[in-house]
């Protein structure tokens, strides 16, 4: 990794790209320190700490916490973009566009960010509800003071969000890497930063200075064990791959002999990475943030919701493990396609051995297919819900690091620094074959 580094700082092209997106995350840090006019923040983060505001404050990088200008960060393009992937499914139209090539999937990103414009209101009025009790009108006590300051509320909410959407196509499309899953990282990455700088610095002091012993500095050398550990486990799944030997036959054009080689077809244990994980917990996350920002915590139905199905509740690891299954095989089903992979194969002469061509092949491929998506499935499962649990023993809790950091943070850092290296390094063997290619 740090090899690829310094070889990328060395090409100049990739230099700016890598600049390009360093500055880019550096406004985005920028824009979630900008308080909003009208706000009271230190109100705000005394009324609403609870487990699902806390996952909030953690992908939003501490920004939703302090009231700032980016307080909705991505998330509002990630469940626009979760809605068009399904919607993609059913409509009929939107099937026809996606297909289309380029100029299809254009307009559908067209879609999505309309969507995710729109979703950001809805989601920005919910905020400003919530944030009521904590808005202190900008002229004066009057009710019309009030209103206008919640209307400029929920203005700059929706125009932060759209910023940060802004931002990250700005990253995908000029710098390195993917911009949305680049700012998730950036968010969870500072969470994690102030977490541990608070238990270095003041939780575990304090409890030494209230005579409680040196059990924190034991919980925070476990807690570090068990990072440290579930990095090589998703670095090991992440890196993983099934390949399925293919065998070319010999073909005779003019003069010359093509053929007669093999060949194989990688297929990856985690073809979804992160992004079931993301899509469950969004999924989830949305109902409950909708109710949350709303404040009516009172009807039999919210409370039903928040006991059965919410954040943190009774049913809460089912619904999660089963989201996350069924997220794993959709993101499968759309990046590996059987039936097409089997036509090509066939078309330029090949065949997997002990395996007829055609629908023999797309059947076996399909087979090995949702046997290792099952893999990946109950891997992410198991790193999304079990060590959560785990760092919420007593010990733990105390730092805050179930809420700071989690498996699931742990597994989109690694993905997207995977991904990261992976950008670096084909960006490296274009410019090393550029001269070739001419």
């Amino acid at each position: 990794m740090l090899q690829t580094l310094k070889n990328a700082f060395l090409a100049p092209d990739i230099r700016k790209k890598m600049l390009f997106t360093l500055i880019i995350i550096f406004i985005y840090r920028i824009g979630c320190f900008i308080p909003i006019p009208g706000i009271d923040a230190t109100t705000f983060t005394q009324t609403t700490q609870n487990d699902f505001m806390q996952m909030l404050y953690m992908i939003t990088g501490g920004s939703l916490q302090n009231g700032t200008l980016f307080a909705l960060g991505i998330i509002p393009f990630i469940n626009s973009f979760i809605i068009m992937q399904l919607l993609t499914l059913v409509i009929p139209k939107l099937e026809r566009l996606q297909k289309e090539g380029e100029e299809g999937r254009k307009k559908i990103t067209q879609y999505t960010r309309y969507l995710a414009i729109l979703l950001g209101l809805i989601q920005a009025i919910g905020v400003m509800f919530s944030w009521r009790s904590a808005i202190v009108p900008v002229f004066g006590d009057s009710t019309a003071s009030e209103i206008f300051t919640m209307i400029c509320i929920v203005i700059i909410l929706t125009a932060g969000s759209s910023l940060v959407m802004w931002l990250g196509e700005r990253i995908t499309e000029y710098g390195i890497g993917n911009g949305t899953s680049l700012i998730i990282f950036i968010g969870i990455i500072s969470s994690l930063g102030l977490s541990i700088g608070n238990a270095i610095f003041s939780t575990i002091p304090g409890q030494i200075r209230a005579g409680e012993g040196t059990a924190g500095v034991w919980f925070l050398l476990a807690f570090i064990i068990l990072v440290i550990l579930l990095f090589f486990i998703i670095v090991f799944v992440d890196l993983s791959d099934r390949k399925i030997t293919v065998q070319y036959a010999k073909r005779i054009k003019g003069n010359k002999m093509y053929g007669g080689q093999s060949s194989y077809i990688p297929i990856k244990v985690n073809s979804g990475g992160v992004m079931p994980i993301i899509f469950a917990s969004s999924l989830i996350m949305f109902p409950q943030m909708i109710m949350q920002f709303v404040g009516n915590n009172s009807s039999k139905f919210v409370l039903w919701w928040y006991e059965w199905m919410g954040v943190g509740s009774k049913l809460y690891p089912l619904f999660m493990f089963l989201l996350i299954i069924f997220f794993a095989y959709f993101y499968s089903q759309i990046q590996f396609n059987p039936d097409d992979i089997a036509k090509m194969i066939q078309q330029n002469g090949g065949f997997i051995p002990g395996i007829r061509p055609g629908k023999s092949t797309s059947d076996h491929l399909r087979k090995i297919n949702n046997r290792i998506t099952l893999f990946g499935a109950l891997f992410l499962a198991f790193v999304a819900l079990i060590p959560t649990y785990i760092l919420k023993i007593p010990g733990f809790a105390s730092f805050g690091f179930a809420n700071a950091f989690s498996a699931t943070g742990l597994l989109i850092v690694v993905s997207v620094a995977l991904e990261f290296e992976k950008q670096l390094e084909s960006q490296l063997l274009i410019k090393a074959n550029k001269g070739f290619l001419k």
